[in-house]
């Protein structure tokens, strides 16, 4: 019988203990491995949850009451990414209002606008874009060079465009909303909060609501591509008409909607949202769980352009109670294409009242009457007054005091009337010697005598009989007619003087499935209308001239 060597049969043993040896090193190796990689992802998944910056800010207004139905760290500075194209566009739309731009205009592509940054529509240096292809294309794609195209067309540049916004959104009451770019793009200094994206949100469509329907713009094609809305809930939840969506790495996802159902209107805002659809479950909770709170009537005034209180600089996101008066500089040359029907407008200079067409906020002033002791004049030599006596009687007048140029509050009031300028361009007189600041321009320090101010009803230009011409002047559109007609007979008691002779009247008109009424007074010609807004104004009553 064959019989195996000892030797080999150690070896054979040897052999396998090895391999059994390292199988079961391998296999707790393995083991360890994946034991540490299990331990450390929840610990890296938390500390990414740790470094989260944007945390969540959200808020639900009534916008027909202005009531806050839901607050969380509403006040709170986030980062507004691209809800900045919502701002763009009320600049862009303050001058379709205005005429000075058209929805054809051509404006020109620089080579800045080109090079932003994606999203975008992929224009080119040296091409034009079309203002309502542009107005879509925010909408739709959230374009960031069609924004900047927008900024250099109103305003010659992107960082000049950028302060005329900031500069809004105090006129607005947007006190903690600093704009940087027109985009939205990452920038550490452009901030704003959920409640005055809210209010943004509200006063875009009040202010515009012929050209707030672009938000609702589901899908846009623009050279051969289709674009969809970055807005889902449109056409998913039941009465959203808009309106922007946002995001970067620093602000995470963000939402304003405006939702309008069974008469009721809210606009809720969510920012710092985790993910896309996070935020925009979010946002669906929001506006289930409190639209039903909104109120069905409107109880409160719509939002108009205030005068801007600003911080103490313009830079600063911290509110500031102390009125400022602001000197806005001349515009560089804006950057539309010759196509362009109608040149835009150029910003008065400081120091001169905003011409007609401006894009300036309304700034409502209460009219006061100032009770003036005039001094008396000297009679010539060797002359008497009626009485005898060579001083003449003191006399008393009264003085109403016009709107202010760029100012947020009265720093004092005038003594004594200055001649009114010749046209709305025209520049204060130079100040004399001895002169002190004042409303009205300047005046010698000595000239006059303030005893008191109080308020009095509306006071008329000088009288003229109300012309049967083509102009009207609007003081708002309301749900009812009945609120209509009620405001036409407040505003006509409180300026009777004014527009005794005028007609009142209420226009019904719809948009989409809403009506609306809006209380105008007709039979002006043109400079009748404005003369009388501009005093209607000055008491604190919106007021718009137009043609009908």
């Amino acid at each position: 019988m064959y019989r195996v060597p000892v030797e080999a049969t150690r070896r054979l043993r040897w052999g396998l203990l090895s391999l059994v040896t390292v199988a079961a090193m391998l296999a707790t190796t393995i083991d360890s491995a994946d034991a540490r990689k299990r331990k450390r992802g929840p610990a890296k998944r938390a500390t990414q949850a740790e470094a989260y910056n944007p945390k969540h800010a959200s808020i639900v207004i009534d916008a027909k009451t202005g009531a806050t139905l839901h607050q969380s760290n509403a006040d709170s500075i986030r980062h507004p990414a691209s809800l900045t194209k919502i701002m763009t566009l009320y600049m862009l739309f303050e001058r379709l209002e205005a005429g000075t731009i058209k929805l054809n205009s051509q404006m020109e592509v620089s080579a800045e606008a080109a090079s932003q940054a994606p999203t975008k529509l992929g224009v080119r240096p040296g091409q034009t874009l079309a203002v309502e292809d542009a107005i879509k294309g925010l909408v739709t794609k959230s374009a960031n060079d069609a924004a900047v195209v927008i900024a250099e067309a109103l305003a010659g540049s992107q960082d000049e465009f950028a302060r005329q916004m900031t500069r809004k959104a105090r006129s607005l009451g947007m006190r903690n909303t600093v704009y940087r770019n027109a985009s939205g793009l990452p920038d550490p200094e452009q901030v704003t909060t959920a409640r005055e994206q809210a209010l943004l949100g509200i006063a875009i469509q009040e202010r515009f609501p012929r050209y707030y329907r672009y938000f609702s713009t589901s899908s846009f094609t623009y050279a051969g591509r289709a674009m969809r809305n970055h807005n889902k809930l449109l056409g998913r939840v039941e009465g959203v008409d808009g309106i922007k969506t946002g995001y970067i790495r620093a602000s995470g996802f963000n939402l304003v909607s405006s939702v309008k159902r069974a008469d009721r209107h809210i606009v809720a805002v969510v920012l710092g949202g985790r993910t896309g659809a996070l935020r925009d479950a979010k946002m669906r909770s929001l506006i289930e769980g409190h639209i039903m709170e909104a109120s069905v009537k409107r109880t409160n005034t719509r939002i108009v352009d205030a005068a801007p209180v600003a911080p103490a600089s313009e830079d600063s996101a911290a509110p500031d109670t102390a009125p400022v008066v602001e000197a806005i500089q001349a515009r560089p040359a804006p950057r539309l294409a010759a196509a362009a029907s109608v040149p835009v407008t150029v910003e008065s200079k400081a120091g001169q009242a905003p011409r007609l067409g401006s894009t300036d906020p309304i700034k409502p002033v209460t009219v006061r009457t100032v009770m003036v002791k005039m001094a008396a004049p000297k009679p010539a030599p060797g002359t008497k007054t009626l009485t005898g006596s060579s001083a003449a009687p003191v006399q008393t007048a009264q003085v109403v005091t016009p709107e202010p140029v760029h100012t947020a509050a009265l720093a004092s009031i005038a003594a004594s009337p200055l001649p009114a300028p010749q046209s709305v361009d025209s520049a204060l007189p130079p100040s004399p010697a001895g002169a002190r600041p004042g409303v009205l321009g300047v005046l010698p320090a000595a000239s006059a005598n303030v005893a008191h101010a109080v308020p009095m009803p509306l006071a008329a230009p000088e009288r003229r009989p109300i012309s049967r011409g083509g102009w009207a002047i609007q003081i708002g559109a309301f749900d009812a007619e009945s609120e209509a007609k009620q405001k036409l007979n407040v505003v006509k008691s409180k300026a009777a003087a004014l527009l005794g002779s005028a007609d009142p009247r209420t226009e019904r008109a719809n948009k989409g499935q809403k009506t609306f009424y809006r209380a105008r007074f007709v039979g002006f010609d043109r400079e009748q209308a404005e003369a009388a807004c501009k005093q209607l104004k000055r008491s604190d009553i919106a007021c718009m001239a137009l043609k009908i």
